[in-house]
């Protein structure tokens, strides 16, 4: 059975916050249409569904690592802060915004807090999203199958015309 391992982690994050949003179980802050996800950064995202797409992001992150502080997860989607004509340097993202999305995603358990510190992820979400990687292995095999019949079919209509 595929894993979240074994698939690209775009795919994979693509399915998961499109999951998530599909469910209406993820409490989305009021918020997230005004925030920045970083001071380094000059304006909020333009995507309407980012918050969806960082809590997919952080929940992979979390499966693929034992556990996880908000610390690590603001240098994960921290960036270059841009210092006019000084050298640019990296800057760490918003903490508060790491840790709203840890507690929404908490919240709809598919992550815990760790005894020992961090967050890590619960059963449930583990099976959550091994399912979603293997949903998106599946729908890739049956693309790929999809393109090799309609090649199979152009051979044969091409092989029908040279006759």
């Amino acid at each position: 059975m595929p894993g979240v391992r074994d698939i690209s982690a775009d795919a994979f994050i693509d399915a998961y916050a499109s999951h998530l949003k599909r469910s209406g179980k993820l409490e989305v802050p009021t918020w997230v249409d005004l925030v920045k996800t970083g001071s380094y950064k000059e304006l909020a995202p333009y995507d309407p569904d980012w918050y969806y797409i960082r809590a997919a992001a952080v929940a992979r992150h979390i499966y693929l690592r034992k556990h996880v502080g908000i610390g690590a997860l603001t240098k994960l989607h921290g960036g270059r802060n841009r210092r006019g004509n000084r050298p640019s340097h990296h800057h760490d993202s918003s903490a508060s915004v790491q840790r709203k999305v840890c507690q929404s995603l908490e919240k709809i358990g598919v992550l815990e807090k760790a005894p020992d510190g961090g967050r890590r992820i619960s059963q449930d979400g583990q099976r959550d999203l091994d399912r979603i990687a293997t949903a998106v292995v599946e729908a890739a095999k049956g693309e790929d199958e999809d393109e090799d019949e309609e090649a199979e079919d152009d051979v044969a209509e091409e092989e029908d015309d040279d006759e």
